[in-house]
């Protein structure tokens, strides 16, 4: 999933091997990180607000609309 990270704004994990605090087919937040993304990992924030890295090829890319956006972003 090479891509611009600055462009993802939400994923859909596909994938959770040995990561007990993800949940399969649920969408989560992405924190731009080009560093991260360099390694091939996405920051990805929880229903709490807090921000984790994961393999990027556990998530694919979703396009949402504004107000789906809006409704789930986590305020920071």
């Amino acid at each position: 999933m090479k891509h611009n990270n600055k462009n993802i704004l939400f994923v859909l994990c596909i994938e959770h091997k040995d990561c007990d605090d993800l949940e399969k087919r649920k969408v989560y937040q992405v924190l731009p990180d080009d560093k991260a993304a360099d390694e091939g990992y996405l920051i990805i924030v929880d229903e709490y607000g807090e921000n984790y890295l994961y393999p990027e090829s556990y998530f694919i890319s979703v396009e949402l609309s504004r107000k789906v956006q809006d409704a789930l972003r986590i305020p920071r």
